[in-house]
């Protein structure tokens, strides 16, 4: 089978993504997950707290939050209507971070838990890192002009 027929064939046999309706689904769920953070923001600084504590505490609530999510099965069911509206905001990424984590647990703490939390993490602790140390680099020697 040429290519060309294969490309035929599938653009029969596959329907159309309705990209009107995904998009909003996506900017809803996006939306609603950051009203969320912000409203527990607002929380937060109605306790008294100070306004870098409150941000602090929020971002670790917004953590937790996923990591639960998706220890329950649930975030995958949100991600399924909100596609990347789950995947921006942190509870995205502690999404990513946790579900191959939670997915391995069966083969133990080391080789399951441990090591696969990193399949998503260690590309992003490595390049995060490189990037900083470059940027530093070049910060400490534009500022020494």
């Amino acid at each position: 089978m040429t290519n060309q027929k294969y490309a035929t064939m599938v653009k029969i046999r596959s329907k159309d993504s309705p990209i009107v309706k995904n998009c909003a689904k996506a900017f809803f769920i996006g939306g609603t997950i950051c009203m969320l953070g912000q409203g527990i923001l607002e929380v937060f600084l109605a306790l008294g707290l100070e306004e870098e504590l409150s941000k602090t505490l929020c971002s670790v609530t917004l953590i937790a939050l996923g990591v639960i999510l998706t220890a329950f099965h649930q975030y995958e069911r949100l991600a399924k209507h909100g596609g990347a509206g789950t995947l921006v905001p942190i509870t995205g990424f502690a999404n990513a971070m946790s579900a191959p984590a939670i997915e391995f647990k069966a083969e133990g703490l080391i080789t399951g838990l441990a090591a696969k939390m990193f399949i998503i993490a260690g590309p992003v602790l490595v390049y995060g890192t490189s990037a900083a140390i470059v940027y530093g680099v070049i910060y400490f020697f534009a500022k020494g002009l």
